[in-house]
């Protein structure tokens, strides 16, 4: 059964290196800027909202949400800080980690659809039950899962550049991914929002859609050549001309070998020349 509250929790100050990081911490990026500003306000005023934490086989607690404010609480030179330990086991603690950051707003879109897979994948959580303790709808979660189709680079360019994840739902639009990231990289320079992106997405593909498409050699196409052949012949014979035209077909090939005859005026006679074409 997934973890649906902090029953038996108890409020606890825990030595800081008795406290280790959660593997399943969704958050990855941590603003430095952010960490020294919340760091000064642990300093000035504590601990107002207290870590999570659960028992671990070392001996020591497990982080389940919480690590800005411990990183915060390390710059700011705490040694004790206040935790609430928790009963629940790891495959929860790894959901709830997730919840409580979600709730938070702390992760990106490309985190956060990472953390989600991870749940189905690693911790065989089904997709149903996560999207019931996320709060989704099962099409927004895999729309979130669908992320994870940009590559490393465009999703490290989304998120430096600060864009919304309704511009990767954009860029997702566009398979090729040579042209995909090309289209980003014209959203960044020109500072597009999410409407003027869609726009230009949808103009790259209205103009491959639109593009004449290759049109490949069929029989019958074959057959009007050849007639167009000797209908050129039987023309240049109505007219006097004595042409001749030779096939020869091979196993790839249909060869004709068109002869006519060309009049060069010589002192003692006219000798007809044949003329290959």
């Amino acid at each position: 059964m997934l973890f649906k509250g902090r029953t038996n929790s108890t409020l606890v100050y825990l030595a800081i290196d008795k406290i280790s990081k959660n593997d399943a911490q969704p958050r990855q990026n941590f603003d430095e800027d952010a960490l020294r500003s919340l760091s000064e306000s642990i300093k000035q005023n504590g601990i107002i909202q207290p870590l999570c934490v659960r028992k671990n086989n070392e001996g020591g607690y497990t982080l389940i949400s919480g690590e800005r404010r411990l990183k915060a609480a390390s710059m700011a030179g705490l040694k004790k800080i206040p935790c609430v330990l928790t009963d629940a086991d790891e495959r929860s603690s790894a959901l709830l980690a997730i919840v409580e950051n979600i709730q938070r707003e702390d992760l990106n879109c490309f985190e956060e659809a990472d953390s989600i897979f991870r749940l189905i994948s690693e911790w065989g959580i089904p997709r149903e039950q996560v999207a019931e303790r996320l709060g989704m709808a099962g099409s927004t979660l895999s729309n979130k899962l669908r992320l994870l189709k940009l590559t490393p680079w465009e999703r490290e360019r989304i998120s430096a550049a600060r864009l919304s994840e309704r511009h990767a739902r954009t860029l997702l639009r566009i398979e090729d991914i040579e042209k995909r990231d090309n289209a980003l990289l014209t959203i960044i320079a020109k500072g597009l929002n999410v409407a003027e992106s869609e726009k230009m997405v949808s103009e790259m593909l209205s103009e491959k859609k639109d593009a004449p498409s290759k049109k490949r050699m069929v029989v019958g196409d074959i057959r009007l050549f050849a007639n167009t052949i000797s209908n050129a012949v039987d023309t240049m014979r109505r007219s006097g001309v004595n042409a001749t035209a030779e096939k020869n077909e091979t196993e790839r090939f249909i060869e004709y070998k068109i002869l006519i005859p060309k009049i060069v005026s010589f002192e003692e006679n006219d000798i007809p020349v044949m003329v290959e074409i």
